[in-house]
């Protein structure tokens, strides 16, 4: 429902950029390099200004991570979409050499070191949430909050490489989208193994703390909804460490034992 608030205020270039990164990140936890995107976008009355702009996003995004904007659709169905209404999605298609696909689950063990990656924006996730707690204000959302919550869902590609060229060799990536800390970390994780993240390991941006605090938000909730600033979670062997504390990403938390392979959130961030 992001698409909804790029409607509303503006934003169409961005979310072009919202879907190609989303689906780089998608295949960068498992190791692979995109080769090529292809796009869909439906609509009930074709607007030419506004597929320009969300497909000008796509390819300044697609240029970035090297990727191909091989093609796409679109799909005026006035009978399905009601007016004004905008609906996209993004096909990826990548490459990795099976020996190097992500996670390797057989090398992750309890002492583990958990990086976190900062976002630039909720990422593409919990939208529906935001706009209901927006609604409940009086007065219309800040420019700065409108322009942090519109920001482009960040591509982490540039940053894996920088920590590989460093020596540090990831063994589990998690993006954190939908379902958050909670259903992602336990997601590249075998059996046996939970996460524990160290809350104030890292500032929580202003806008989360200004939607928590908006709609007292509990823990529970925000952390299962929103990237609250960490947008993907690298695991790596506690020995690597010292070597990528150099690029800049704080150590957010360690793999535990555990028989349920849950995560836990420990301290306050507040």
């Amino acid at each position: 429902t992001k698409v909804e608030l790029a409607a509303r205020h503006g934003g169409w270039n961005g979310v072009g950029r919202d879907l190609v990164n989303h689906c780089v990140d998608d295949i960068l936890v498992q190791g692979a390099r995109p080769l090529f995107f292809l796009d869909y976008i439906a609509t009930a009355k074709l607007v030419p200004e506004i597929v320009a702009e969300i497909v000008t996003g796509m390819a300044e995004a697609c240029k970035e991570v090297g990727c191909a904007l091989l093609g796409g659709e679109t799909a005026e169905m006035p009978g399905v979409y009601t007016e004004g209404s905008v609906d996209i999605a993004g096909t990826i298609v990548g490459a990795v050499h099976r020996d190097a696909l992500w996670p390797r689950t057989d090398d992750l063990q309890p002492g583990d070191v958990l990086l976190g990656m900062a976002s630039d924006s909720p990422h593409t996730n919990g939208y529906s949430l935001i706009r209901l707690l927006l609604d409940r204000q009086d007065d219309d959302p800040s420019d700065d909050l409108l322009e942090w919550l519109l920001t482009p869902h960040k591509s982490y590609l540039g940053e894996v490489d920088e920590l590989r060229a460093l020596g540090v060799e990831p063994k589990a990536l998690a993006h954190i989208t939908g379902g958050g800390f909670f259903e992602n970390i336990p997601r590249v994780l075998p059996d046996g193994i939970g996460a524990e993240i160290q809350l104030g390991t890292w500032d929580v941006p202003a806008g989360f703390r200004h939607l928590v605090e908006l709609g007292d938000v509990p823990d529970s909730e925000s952390f299962r909804t929103w990237n609250m600033g960490m947008g993907l979670i690298v695991a790596i062997d506690a020995d690597d460490a010292e070597a990528a504390s150099a690029s800049g990403h704080p150590v957010i938390g360690r793999l535990v034992e555990s028989d349920t392979g849950e995560v836990e959130l420990v301290g306050d961030w507040r």
